[in-house]
């Protein structure tokens, strides 16, 4: 199912890894191993935010999904299923 996790990074927290010089490379980790189809970095309600859409195949890829982001970065991790725009064109067609 694809889905998009928004992982909004506690400031301190990532202000001491940004600092380290860690930032980057804990963030690719992260990334190669989610292996997400969009990826996109930014500010959210005043604090560092991603957001990554890929495609989880079963709910018990959920931890390791979200662990590097509670445990390094102190962030609040939502997950949610999102459509892009064939996936809803097909919904709708269910509908019928």
């Amino acid at each position: 199912m694809r889905v998009m996790l928004k992982a909004t990074l506690d400031t301190e927290k990532a202000n001491e890894i940004l600092h380290t010089g860690k930032m980057q490379d804990l963030l690719m980790e992260t990334i190669d191993h989610i292996k997400p189809e969009a990826a996109y970095f930014g500010p959210a309600d005043g604090h560092r935010t991603c957001f990554l859409i890929f495609d989880m195949k079963e709910s018990s890829d959920l931890p390791p999904v979200g662990e590097p982001f509670f445990s390094h970065l102190n962030a609040k991790v939502e997950i949610f299923p999102i459509m892009n725009l064939e996936d809803l064109q097909a919904g709708l067609a269910k509908l019928r």
